[in-house]
């Protein structure tokens, strides 16, 4: 894996080693974690590609569609059209919102992300078409890598923590376990998704 890793990972690490639910897991698979490619742009087109399918799936049109823009830009992408885009293996409707945030990239990506607290990014980037509290709760973890964030829209999340508690039986049981692992979710979440699939996930 390529990318920047976070600064706090090291401690986030050290931290939930320590926790009798997910410190066995941890332990399985090591100290490597979450990377940024710091590209917003392609982060977000990834995570657009990937909602509601497989991994393995969203790898494959990832690849198809990077053959075809040559590079993920806003450029590139306006420099096509949707349908092309969709035959990538993307639905019509992602094809769309790909198409739409390149036309919005200036308002979407020039902002002053430092500044800018975890609910404030969440409320700047799902007010463009495509861009769902998931999507934006992925972007929060994978591209600017803040360390407490927990989607409990995620399935994979769900089930993660379900194995290691099976009683755990709603959404909001699963959102009063995960406070056990503030202020570090982010690097939790990354080895709940380890038990399921033992390949990364990459936006």
């Amino acid at each position: 894996m390529s990318g920047r890793a976070p600064l706090w990972w090291q401690e986030a690490h050290a931290f939930l080693l320590n926790d009798d639910l997910l410190g066995p897991v941890v332990e399985e698979f090591g100290p490597d974690g979450i990377t940024s490619r710091d590209d917003l742009f392609q982060t977000l087109v990834r995570s657009i590609v990937g909602q509601q399918i497989s991994v393995l799936a969203a790898d494959a049109i990832w690849g198809r569609l990077v053959e075809h823009l040559g590079e993920v830009t806003p450029e590139a992408v306006l420099a096509t059209d949707q349908p092309s885009i969709a035959a990538c293996g993307v639905t019509r409707p992602k094809a769309s919102y790909i198409y739409g945030l390149a036309e919005n990239a200036t308002e979407l990506l020039n902002q002053p992300w430092e500044e800018m607290t975890d609910e404030a990014i969440m409320k700047h980037l799902v007010k463009f078409r495509g861009i769902g509290p998931w999507t934006a709760e992925m972007l929060l973890m994978f591209h600017f890598l803040r360390p407490d964030v927990f989607s409990l829209g995620d399935i994979g999340l769900i089930r993660g923590t379900q194995r290691l508690v099976p009683e755990a039986e709603t959404k909001e049981q699963v959102g009063e376990i995960a406070e056990r692992w503030r202020p570090y979710r982010t690097a939790a979440a990354w080895y709940l998704w380890r038990i399921l699939d033992p390949v990364p996930v990459e936006y």
